[in-house]
């Protein structure tokens, strides 16, 4: 297989298996400065040279086992960054290994590090850090060969101020005062499973911890800390069940980490130390993301897609774990309901992206796309998709989770290609190659668009969202005053979720009905992020003026791009709102976070 089109790193040539990195997080300078020392061991004869990956980098310098090496960066690329070539005073031989120490400092708009001055935090007295690399900005940190197709451990001593607390997506393993420096203190981590470099992550703030679970502590400023861990409460169960289907959790410890309202993301899977959004306080889905973020113990971070093309393999593998643990939790149907939400989910993603976009192959080609851009539900509901219409076709739930839990045992600790996961798929099922030679491969994989077939689901749940959406649909203005709040009264939360996503795959309903609704339903007074997010979009959807406010401060007290850049998009092409669309987001742009940022920068067409 071609090396990773998002990456300059050669891993053929060299591969990095160990860094060690010290490091000091100045506040003032916003910006990460040490060094980082490899572990590389030479692939090929007479290894001479070797490149890294780096965007918006410094380097000092670099020392190979201790001698000078020279190094030259190479030629800057729009979001790939820049090549780092690095000259070995000696040529290694192959299999031989040498220790690569270079001296970097990050930059304050590094893409992968959100800074935040104290007030911008919920304490208000303390600065605050956070960083997020998946896919591709661990380069923005410090020089790596930035592919997930390369594995490395990893021992870090991050020196901060002494007030603060620092956490890294490995075991915590002590503190000390800063030899160099009284007002600060050192953290040292520990991470003993190889990971891909996307998983190296740094937090740091006035941090405080509470205990949930035998291995398990959640942490978050003061302000969220015993509400988080209230919330989290069955993150063990959810540990335990994960284990029963997949196999045993290798990582040691699994903590979680509430980050500030600017978080991108719902969750990200950095090992030992999950990152969620705080948007999941106020949101029915927090079981849903936390089930996942654990799922990814196994599928993504322990079994990896080798290049961010085969990111399918993370995350619809993680979806159908995810559904499978919820299932475990409250039933079959539940399960069932939950897949054609994400059934659902695909429809609208692919309303939005075009039928014919080439993004929305399970298997895109990213030779000159950036992941971020191409990023979207595609991977998680289109692999989803695929894996359940599977385990329709072969035998059920149970024969299925024999496969994933081989799948893993196969796999771990690699790094591997759709290829890959086919040809195993065949040799576990080789009594039934009959049936996986009628699954058409090639429109699965390389066709967008929805999937060539629709698998099949129990509607047991689902029915009463149908029902009433299409009440809504059909009614005409002299209908309206058939609808009240009894309508809702047998409906749970999810349920809700999915009448409004229901209507959403619609042309807009005439503003009669959303204002009709909000008399009857009272949306407005829902705090629920997942209820809240599609109503407003609905409503504006609906050209319902009095929503305009309501949506921009969605959009921006919290930036999960989730929920921040559909209801951008709505504002966007609503012409009432344009215009103070465009401008709330110029203002707040400062504050928002950089992939964020330019994400809504490229929706509002500002940055073209």
């Amino acid at each position: 297989a071609a090396d990773d089109p998002c990456s300059f790193a050669s891993p053929s040539c060299c591969l990095t298996r160990h860094l060690y990195l010290c490091c000091r997080v100045d506040f003032g300078a916003q910006a990460l400065r040490g060094t980082a020392a490899f572990t590389a061991r030479a692939e090929r004869e007479a290894l001479r040279c070797l490149v890294l990956d780096t965007k918006d980098v410094q380097v000092f310098k670099v020392t190979v086992n201790g001698q000078d090496a020279k190094f030259v960066f190479g030629e800057k690329h729009s979001f790939k960054g820049t090549p780092l070539e690095i000259t070995l005073p000696f040529e290694l031989r192959r299999g031989q290994e040498a220790v690569i120490e270079i001296s970097f400092e990050s930059s304050p708009k590094s893409s992968a590090l959100q800074w935040f001055t104290p007030e911008q935090t919920s304490g208000k007295k303390h600065p605050f850090l956070f960083s997020q690399c998946q896919a591709t900005h661990c380069r923005a940190i410090l020089p790596c060969q930035d592919t997930p197709a390369v594995k490395l451990t990893y021992y870090a001593e991050i020196s901060v101020p002494k007030e603060l607390v620092a956490l890294m997506s490995a075991n915590r393993d002590g503190e000390m005062p800063d030899p160099e420096d009284s007002s600060r203190k050192i953290y040292r981590f520990s991470q003993n499973v190889p990971i891909p470099c996307y998983l190296i992550a740094l937090v740091v703030g006035a941090l405080e911890s509470r205990k949930i679970g035998p291995r398990t502590l959640v942490w978050a400023e003061k302000e969220l800390v015993d509400k988080s861990a209230y919330e989290f409460a069955e993150t063990e169960a959810m540990l335990k069940i994960a284990e029963d289907l997949t196999g045993p959790y290798v990582w040691g410890q699994y903590d979680l980490l509430v980050l500030p309202p600017s978080f991108p993301y719902g969750g990200m899977e950095n090992p030992c130390l999950t990152f969620v959004t705080p948007t999941l306080l106020v949101s029915v889905t927090l079981i849903k993301v936390i089930a996942h973020e654990i799922s990814h113990s196994w599928t993504g971070n322990l079994v990896t897609n080798k290049t961010w093309e085969h990111f399918w393999l993370n995350e619809g593998h993680t979806v159908y774990l995810e559904r499978r643990i919820g299932g475990r939790l409250f039933g079959e149907q539940f399960r069932h309901f939950h897949a054609l939400g994400g059934w659902r989910e695909l429809q609208n993603t692919i309303n939005t992206l075009g039928d014919k976009n080439p993004v929305s192959n399970l298997v895109p080609d990213l030779s000159e796309t950036d992941p971020d851009v191409a990023y979207s539900s595609v991977p998680y509901e289109k692999g989803f998709a695929l894996l359940f219409y599977l385990e329709q076709l072969l035998g059920g739930p149970d024969v299925f989770i024999g496969f994933l839990k081989a799948y893993i045992q196969q796999f771990a600790y690699k790094s591997i290609v759709t290829e890959d996961w086919k040809k195993f798929l065949y040799i576990y099922f080789k009594d039934k190659v009959d049936v996986l030679d009628k699954v058409d491969w090639n429109l699965w994989f390389h066709a967008p668009g929805m999937p060539p077939v629709k698998p099949t689901y129990d509607m047991t749940l689902a029915n009463a969202c149908v029902a009433l959406s299409q009440r809504w649909i059909k009614a005409k203005e002299s209908d309206l005053g058939s609808f009240s709040s009894a309508d809702l009264k047998e409906m749970s939360s999810h349920q809700l979720i999915e009448f409004v996503a229901l209507l959403l795959l619609e042309p807009p309903l005439p503003v009669s009905h959303v204002q009709r609704m909000q008399q009857v339903y009272d949306f407005n007074a829902i705090n629920n992020s997942e209820i809240r997010f599609r109503w407003l979009r609905l409503c504006i959807r609906s050209q319902w003026e009095e929503a305009i406010p309501l949506a921009l401060k969605m959009a921006t007290d919290q930036g999960r791009m989730k929920f921040t850049r559909p209801l951008f998009r709505d504002l966007y092409n609503f012409e009432k709102s344009r215009d103070l669309a465009v401008k709330t987001f110029l203002e707040h742009r400062a504050s928002m976070h950089p992939t964020t940022s330019m994400l809504v920068g490229k929706d509002l067409k500002l940055n073209q």
